[in-house]
């Protein structure tokens, strides 16, 4: 009997689609440009008119976060899927094939892994430069060997089963056992992982802006709005709370989406 996927897993679900409508359709919903300052209103509060109120340099927050949402939607989802392109193709090679394949990719990821994600992000963006597709490709390729691992322990897994054992025993060439016996189970696996893996990389990139050296100002990205609430807390007390707000949120649901779907498909904390 399945697991009921709950009331938290539809709430979250619910958040993340509102998130991801409202980065898409930014520019055709009734904003203020992002980057436009008011200079007669600087540091509003909540109104009718900015319902979130404005900044010091009199530009709408409730914009500002919007916009500021495709950003980490852009890094979370674009990083993750270049990892599983990377690390997932590399980690189902070397759990199936094993031996000298396996020795090559995992001590690749081995020495990836022994650097600190951050340090190593920060040291790629620092030289090849600030721009959004950089850092999503950056956060990919320091997330990759960590796909890598997951992809390969779950490989091993399914390829010791029978029927993988049977397809190979009828002839079945290997581009058929891989597409049709272990990529779908292997998939499973990852389903759950996957959300968890886009959270991170959603915090990772806030951490960049926030650190100033995500995209350069004066596009929004939560990470850049919350350091420069942090820097104006003497004038407008509350700026930090809204990207600060949206950014937990999001990452909140993608964990209980996370979760959810890890109980609901049975995956194994074993696999990592």
């Amino acid at each position: 009997m399945k697991t009921k996927l709950g009331i938290s897993f539809w709430l979250s679900l619910g958040w993340m689609v509102l998130v991801i409508l409202a980065a898409l359709l930014a520019n055709v919903l009734p904003l203020p440009n992002p980057n436009a300052s008011l200079v007669a209103a600087p540091n509003l509060g909540p109104s009718i008119h900015h319902l979130l109120g404005t900044d010091p340099n009199g530009r709408d927050v409730l914009s500002r976060v919007i916009f500021g949402s495709r950003v980490s939607l852009v890094v979370g989802f674009g990083s993750i899927a270049l990892g599983l392109l990377l690390g997932g193709v590399t980690g189902i090679l070397a759990g199936y094939y094993g031996k000298s394949v396996d020795f090559l990719f995992n001590s690749l990821a081995m020495i990836f892994l022994a650097y600190p994600p951050l340090i190593l992000v920060l040291a790629l963006v620092t030289f090849k430069g600030h721009s959004l597709w950089v850092i999503t490709i950056a956060i990919g390729i320091v997330g990759s060997p960590l796909i890598f691992r997951i992809v390969r322990s779950a490989t091993q897994s399914v390829a010791q089963r029978e029927y993988v054992a049977a397809s190979r025993a009828i002839g079945a060439p290997t581009w058929r056992v891989l597409a049709k016996e272990v990529f779908p189970n292997v998939a499973m696996t990852l389903v759950a992982f996957i959300f968890i893996a886009v959270g991170v990389a959603i915090l990772a990139e806030a951490a960049l802006s926030f650190l100033g050296q995500s995209v350069a100002a004066p596009t929004a990205t939560w990470g850049n709005m919350i350091n420069d609430g942090t820097n104006d807390l003497a004038q407008n007390p509350i700026l930090w709370l809204w990207p600060s707000l949206a950014l937990f949120f999001t990452i909140l649901s993608i964990n209980i989406i996370a979760d959810r779907l890890r109980v609901r498909f049975g995956v194994r904390d074993s696999f990592i």
